[in-house]
């Protein structure tokens, strides 16, 4: 089949892409890092074909097993809040939790030096994986476990978000982050918070929170 006249073929197209960008930029987040990231990371490959004309709407989709690949806004936004205070992104590591469908990690890797993502349902890990494999991005590592209790074996760790909402911020988190590092996280149950922690020199977390979200809630162990 022609490449021009494949199914999906026209959401590849920079304009389509760039127009989602613009939306997210007129929604407040400027930092050319993170809308370039945006512009490169082709998210019609991160959903269900049923859902493809969708893929550069500024909204969630749904996934399956109760979960969504985030708004572009979110994500977005998300990075630009890690990326505050780092001196140089291409050197740090970076922990999210929760990789879903893979395509905040494809965002997030095109910024930062390392990311390693964790998600607890296997068939959205493998789905991932299957979804990041084209995109040969080799500063992505995957792995398939609990994010409550982070992953030790590659921390510490520069910068830690997630993309599922906690009521509180797991401890191992905060022990798996360096000093002066950061988590941005949605922190609440029915009222969410997008939250920048801060790690200081006593290991304690100083917070703010950023804006008002909504996210699916985080789950213990895995499946």
């Amino acid at each position: 089949m022609n490449a021009a006249h494949a199914p999906n073929a026209g959401l590849a197209s920079a304009r389509v892409r760039d127009r989602m960008v613009q939306r997210v930029r007129e929604l407040g987040v400027q930092d050319p890092r993170v809308l370039a990231a945006l512009a490169a990371v082709p998210r019609h490959a991160f959903v269900d074909d049923a859902l493809a004309s969708r893929a550069y709407e500024d909204t969630a989709l749904p996934i399956g097993h109760g979960q969504t690949i985030s708004q572009p806004y979110i994500v977005a936004r998300t990075a630009e809040l890690a990326l505050e205070g780092i001196a140089d992104p291409t050197r740090a590591r970076l922990l999210e939790i929760g990789t879903g469908c893979g395509y905040a990690a494809a965002v997030l890797a095109h910024v930062f030096g390392t990311v390693v993502t964790i998600e607890r349902i296997r068939a959205l890990h493998e789905r991932a994986r299957a979804n990041l494999r084209p995109l040969r991005l080799s500063n992505v590592r995957l792995l398939y476990g609990d994010g409550t209790a982070g992953a030790a074996a590659g921390a510490p760790y520069d910068v830690i978000v997630a993309a599922a909402a906690a009521e509180y911020v797991p401890p191992a988190w905060g022990e798996q982050l360096k000093s002066g590092g950061r988590i941005v996280a949605p922190i609440g149950g029915a009222q969410q918070s997008l939250t920048v922690l801060i790690k200081d020199e006593q290991g304690g977390l100083q917070r703010r929170s950023a804006e008002g979200v909504r996210f699916v809630p985080m789950r213990l162990g895995q499946e």
